[in-house]
């Protein structure tokens, strides 16, 4: 059974963690369906760094919080946040690229 990230969740959203970190939240609505995307490994290091064309150790980690059915990723910024260059300041608009995830969740 395959999955749109978009269908699964009910927030996927990015913001500032620091001026030279960027966070992903994503709040799953069904904790059958959280389970078996964590269950799965899918959502790692590597995706996200592909995601993001960056390297894995710019991805500063991965944390599940189950009872929020949620997962956070946290990336190095490119640019620190405000200085000259920097297109998003609050970081909110770096969500984008996760919108397209595809889970392959096995049989339904």
């Amino acid at each position: 059974m395959k999955v749109n990230l978009i269908d699964i969740a009910d927030v996927i959203r990015s913001k500032n963690s620091g001026p030279y970190e960027l966070t992903m939240d994503v709040i799953f609505k069904d904790r059958n369906v959280y389970e078996k995307v964590l269950e799965s490994g899918q959502f790692n290091k590597k995706l996200i760094a592909g995601l993001y064309s960056i390297d894995e150790s710019d991805v500063a980690g991965i944390v599940e919080f189950i009872p929020a059915k949620a997962i956070k990723a946290t990336i190095k910024r490119k640019i620190v946040s405000g200085s000259i260059g920097d297109t998003d300041v609050y970081g909110a608009q770096q969500h984008a690229p996760l919108l397209g995830i595809v889970f392959d969740l096995g049989e339904g």
